[in-house]
């Protein structure tokens, strides 16, 4: 949580025994890509599919190619989808979070 609520604005928090963790409505219209960018994992979607420093279009590793596409998709997706979204989609019934499944009461 540390690295969400950290100089990012995508998760908020106040201090003390009634304290917690929160969004404000500014954070739930981010894209899911802010959330990527904050834990430092964006990378996944512009770097070499099979981790290689040289992968270019100029000097492609052997999946460059097929991944291309696959990788605009997926960084349009986690651009397009919002966090809002996601809240919503969780409230409507089970989902899957830190791998336990989550029931809708």
């Amino acid at each position: 949580m540390q690295l969400l609520t950290k100089n990012n604005g995508v998760v908020s928090s106040v201090r003390g025994p009634n304290g917690g963790f929160y969004l404000t409505d500014a954070a739930r219209k981010l894209p899911v890509r802010a959330v990527l960018e904050a834990v430092g994992e964006y990378g996944i979607l512009t770097k070499c599919v099979l981790g290689l420093k040289e992968c270019s279009e100029t000097r492609p590793c052997p999946m460059h190619e097929q991944y291309r596409g696959i990788k605009a998709q997926l960084r349009q997706m986690f651009e397009k989808t919002t966090i809002q979204h996601l809240a919503e989609e969780t409230a409507k019934g089970k989902i899957v979070i830190n791998n336990r499944l989550v029931k809708k009461k």
